[in-house]
Order: C-alpha cells, then structure tokens, then sequence
C-alpha cells in the first residue's frame, strides 16, 4: 500500500514537473515570438520614416504621403500593445502622426507634376534617391496587397516612381556622358548616349506623348553628334609623307634603264 502510495506520489511529481515545463516553454515560445513582433514593427517604422524623411528629393504626392502615415500608425499600434513598458512614448507619437494625417486631410493638395523633377548633382544623394524610390515601390505594393490602398491609387503612384527612376536613369547616363566627352573618353560616352536613347525609344512606344520622353531624345540625338564631331576632330591623323621622301621613293620604284 506505502508503495503504491510512493509510486502515485512519484508520478504526481513527474507530471506536475511536466507540466511546470511545458508552461515554461510556452511562456518562453510566447515571448520570442512578442519580441520578434515587436522588432518586426519596429523595423517597418523606421524603414517608412526614412522614407517619409526623404520624400523631399522627389515630387511626392499626397496619396503616397497617407500610405506611409497610416502604415506607420498601424505599426505603432502593435508596437504599443507589444511592448507595455513604452505605451506612452508609442502612444505621443500615435497623437502626433493623428495630427499629420488629419492636417493632410483638411488641406488636400494636388500631386507636384513630374516635370518639375530635377536630378541632384551629388552622387551620394542619387544613390539615396534611387534606394528610396525603390523602397516606396516595395511598401506601396505590400500595403496594396494587404488592402490598404485601393486598386487605381497604386497604379496611379506606381507609374509616377516608374516615370522618376525612368528619368533617374536616363539623366544619369546623359550626365555621365557628358562627363566621359569631356575628359575625351569618347567610346564610353558614345556607348551611354547610345544605352539612354534605346531606353528612351523603348519608353517612347509605350508612352508616345511624353513631352519629357521627346525632349530627352533630342538632348540624347544632339549629344550623339557632338561626341562624334568631337572623336572625329581629336582623332590623330596619319602623316602625310614629305615632298623629298616622295622624290626618293619615284626614283627608287622607276623602271630601270639598261645601259
């Protein structure tokens, strides 16, 4: 009887230190998996708050402006309830972002044209440029697949970063080919002129009334013309044989006369 006691005591204690453990591992599992949330938030909002700190480089629109507000008020949301200990730093930043979105509201603006897009001169900054606008398309797409943003606002803003980092490139390539004539690196600078003009014709049958597509082609035609003017001017010239040489060589290749 004293045994069978022991015995159930015995496995009272394995099962309760089972239990204890499978409790733990939960316990364990659940905050790993609150604090891989909580970086993952974390991490959309910086990412969208880098992006919203540079959208001054490039004619943003207001829609573009709301996606990236309300994708950070979403992220602040979970990161608040996720992370007790900072609920009222999450919650003054959700009041201030509140603030924004309604200001954007009340004041609806129109969407800067393109055209007015000028490419920085600083190498650094269209780096920059380019990882931004590449961002932006990314977020603009996963908010549209979540439902976020509706059908005709993404395309609408998708063709607008499409048409900026079409004329990212293409001014990029006209600029560095400049560059390359200018140090008389010709065939490098030929070879660019050559690259931004079959981008530009490519876009140009897509879009035919693009005035900045018709404009860039001109610019590209002329500056082909230039290059060549200019490799065929510095191109050295075979010298030209001197009249005494001439001499000596018709009277080295005359016919011989018998004597």
């Amino acid at each position: 009887m004293i045994f069978t006691l022991v015995l159930i005591l015995i496995g009272a204690l394995l099962l309760l230190v089972i239990g204890i453990n499978v409790i733990q591992q939960q316990k364990e599992r659940a905050e790993a998996e609150r604090r891989t949330e909580l970086a993952r938030q974390r991490a959309i909002i910086d990412e969208t708050e880098n992006v919203l700190s540079n959208t001054g480089m490039f004619p943003c629109s207001p829609q573009t402006i709301m996606v990236l507000y309300r994708r950070v008020k979403d992220a602040l949301k979970i990161a608040a309830s996720l992370s007790p200990n900072q609920t009222a730093d999450y919650e003054r930043r959700l009041i201030d972002l509140q603030g924004q979105i309604d200001n954007l509201q009340q004041t609806p603006k129109a969407a800067p044209p393109i055209e007015s897009f000028r490419l920085p001169d600083n190498d650094k900054q269209i780096l920059v440029l380019v990882q931004v606008l590449k961002k932006l398309k990314a977020i603009l797409r996963a908010e549209h697949n979540k439902g976020k943003v509706e059908p005709a606002v993404f395309a609408q803003e998708e063709n607008r970063i499409d048409s900026l980092q079409l004329r990212i490139n293409v001014d990029s390539m006209l600029s560095r080919a400049r560059t390359a004539c200018f140090m008389k690196q010709y065939g490098s600078s030929k070879q660019m002129v050559t690259k931004a003009l079959a981008t530009l014709h490519a876009i140009k049958a897509q879009t035919p009334n693009d005035p900045f597509i018709a404009k860039k082609v001109e610019e590209a035609k002329n500056m082909l013309d230039e290059i060549m003017g200019a490799q065929k001017q510095n191109a050295p010239h075979a010298p030209q044989p001197k009249q005494g040489d001439e001499d000596d060589i018709d009277v080295l290749f005359q016919p011989k006369k018998k004597w």
